[in-house]
This record gives structure tokens, sequence and C-alpha cells, in this order.
């Protein structure tokens, strides 16, 4: 009859703890992802268990679409890490950026709400995580936590406004104004302060400016190129940073 090694118990033993404590560990940084999402920052414990217990964490690579017009609008996203692009083509082919979205921000939550088919095309800029909740399980959550329905419906009604504010600038703005005014909002949001100024945080490139405006490329890569030159912002490597916020507000 073969004997037990009792040497490899040990090993074993703490192989499987090491997994639990990883297992837990896991759940843990989910729940306090979960917890940053603006949406869900007056749940209880209790809530935030349930709201775990019905998401599940997916990995998308940089400019991985994540869904497209005509798509099924199945599941709520909760952006864990990294950046989502929200834009629509036009008929033209031109794409147009919506909003570019941060960690902590939740989408495609209208079409849910709605039960109508995609019409804008979510597409991942940077590595993300991102917690997908089905559409059943949403639309219960929101009827047994009434607070949080509100709070959709203002972000919701916040969302609206940014997009109607942007139809505006196309419409009654020129190139440079609308890239001046954009500027401004994205160090209002993202920037930091710096040595010469208020540095945007993160990177963006050029072509995104672009989509962000209804413009072309080379027509932000002129404009950038005359900012710079009259110290409203000062750049490198990508990195926009306002010098000249005054000035570059007259523009606006």
């Amino acid at each position: 009859m073969p004997t037990l090694n009792l040497a490899i118990l040990p090993a074993f033993w703490v192989d499987g703890f090491s997994i639990q404590m990883a297992m837990e560990s896991v759940v843990k940084s989910k729940l306090w992802y979960l917890k940053q999402v603006k949406l869900f920052s007056d749940l209880s414990d209790a809530e935030m268990d349930q709201m775990n217990k019905m998401t599940r964490m997916v990995d998308f690579k940089k400019k991985q679409p994540i869904y497209l017009p005509g798509d099924p609008g199945d599941y709520v996203y909760l952006l864990k890490s990294g950046r989502v692009k929200i834009s629509k083509i036009g008929d033209d082919g031109k794409e147009l950026t919506l909003t570019i979205l941060e960690a902590g921000e939740i989408f495609g939550e209208l079409d849910v709400l709605e039960e109508t088919a995609r019409d804008s095309v979510a597409e991942v800029l940077d590595d993300a995580y991102i917690c997908l909740i089905r559409r059943e399980d949403f639309r219960q959550f929101l009827k047994e936590q009434p607070q949080c329905s509100f709070k959709l419906t203002k972000l919701i009604g916040f969302r609206l406004k940014q997009i109607e504010n942007r139809i505006e600038d196309l419409v009654f703005r020129d190139a440079p104004a609308r890239l001046a005014h954009l500027l401004l909002n994205l160090a209002n949001s993202f920037g930091i302060e710096g040595p010469d100024g208020r540095v945007i945080r993160p990177k963006v490139t050029h072509q995104e400016l672009a989509n962000l405006i209804g413009t072309t490329r080379e027509t932000v890569s002129l404009t950038l190129g005359q900012f710079r030159q009259a110290g409203l912002i000062v750049t490198e490597k990508r990195q926009i940073t306002i010098s000249n916020e005054k000035g570059l507000t007259q523009l606006v």
C-alpha cells in the first residue's frame, strides 16, 4: 500500500491558501473600483455586494470596439481603468467624438433603458478593464435603488447638455475657437498644475482633438502651432500645457 508523503501537504495547503487570498483580493479590488463609480457612491456595503455579484469584469485592448451602431443594447458598462471614446459616424463617413470617458464613468445605459439598438461607437483608447451588467439586472437594480435612478437621470441630462454644447460649437464657432474651448474644458476636467501652467492629462492625439471638434487633423496641428507661437500653450511629446489661460479664453 503506498504511503502518503506528508512533506507535500504544507506546500499544497500554502498554495491553496494563496489562491484563496488571491481570489479575495480580486473581489475586494473589484468592489473598490465599483465604489469609484459616481452612480454607486451612496450605496451600502450590502448593496455594493449585490452589485458586485451581478457584474463581470472584461479586459479590452487598445483600439478595440466595445459596441458598434446596430448592436443590441444588452449591457451597461462601468469603466474601471483606461479611457473609452464614444463617437458617431456621419453619412459621409466622418467621425465626431461625443465624449471621452475616464475611469469611474458609466456608459451604454441609455440604449439599455430605452431598449434600442446602439447608434454610436464605443472604442477603447487605452487598454481598459470594464465591468459589464446585463440589461435585466441593471433595470431591476434601478427599481430597487431609486436614488441611483435619480442620479442616472441627472447624468443623462448632463450628457445631453454636453452634446448640445458640442453642436453649438460646431455651428457658431470657427475651428480655432472650438479648439481653444476644448482645451480649456480638458484642462478644467483633467488638468494638473505643472511648472509652465495647467497640463492636460492624459495625452491626446491631434486626431482625437480633431474628432472632438469636427475638423481635420491638419487643421488641429496648424492651429496648435499658432497657439504655441502666440504663447498660449506649450507642447512636448503630445503633452499640451495651457500656459496662458486668459489669452486662450479670449479666443472662445
